[in-house]
């Protein structure tokens, strides 16, 4: 482990053991604020309970993302190839994320239901914004030089996509896949605050709602835990597929 990241776990520890002491030395209630060694108790010994709701999270949030990639990387190829499709699409692409979450989920809850299916939509929402602006960033950033030696060579555009600009752009579409997957459970919770059966939502406002705050944070710590295993799976899988970088 290098300095930077024993840095940054110093600080965390440092973090957490005065969120300890705070908790303990002001003598706060558990409903008010939980210290860390109860969070964590609570995420372990509540694993049951909040597991089946996690699973039922992440698969939303995984349906989201494939869903979320399915309209992103068809978009940014389309805007790319054709510019004036580019600049009729893009006040749709910063309207999408312009409108507030909270504004769209019920809508979505009231035309999709209190299934999976309004919170996996809610997830492509937000996901697809950063995938679909990096990639056709990615696209744009390509060597001129480079796309000129293709038209020299009598390339066509697909045969340039596929072996040009497809490569290029590959860092910058998963610098976008990491920003999509980081925010993912933004939109399935959100999307389970307003209307679910099950999920990690859910089960924060029911436990919100008995004053169960160290229930709440136990739930957001499995959630950071999704979060960043995300995070880490795009990274792993990105130093495979653009390991000549």
């Amino acid at each position: 482990m290098g300095w930077p990241k024993l840095f940054v776990a110093g600080v965390i520890m440092v973090l957490l053991a005065l969120w300890e002491l705070a908790c303990r030395g002001l003598d706060l209630p558990v409903y008010i604020l939980p210290p860390p060694s109860r969070i964590a108790l609570v995420a372990v010994v509540k694993a049951r309970l909040i597991g089946p709701h996690a699973l039922a999270t992440a698969m939303e949030i995984v349906a989201g993302i494939l869903l979320a990639l399915a309209v992103a990387i068809p978009l940014a190829i389309v805007m790319f190839a054709w510019p004036a499709l580019e600049r009729a699409l893009a006040p749709f692409l910063v309207a999408s994320q312009a409108v507030p979450v909270f504004a769209v989920a019920p809508l979505l809850v009231v035309w999709l239901g209190y299934g999976m299916a309004s919170k996996i939509l809610m997830a492509a929402v937000i996901i697809f914004f950063p995938i679909t602006v990096s990639l056709l960033a990615g696209f744009k950033s390509c060597d001129r030089d480079l796309r000129l030696l293709f038209e020299l060579m009598g390339g066509n555009f697909f045969q340039a996509l596929r072996l040009l600009y497809w490569p290029w752009a590959l860092p910058h579409f998963f610098a976008g896949l990491k920003v999509g997957v980081s925010v993912a459970t933004i939109g399935a919770v959100i999307g389970e605050w307003v209307g679910a059966q099950q999920g990690l939502g859910y089960l924060m406002i029911q436990a919100n709602a008995r004053l169960q705050v160290d229930l709440v944070f136990a739930v957001i710590l499995w959630l950071s835990v999704m979060g960043l295993g995300l995070w880490s799976l795009v990274g792993w899988i990105e130093g495979r597929v653009v390991a000549w970088r």
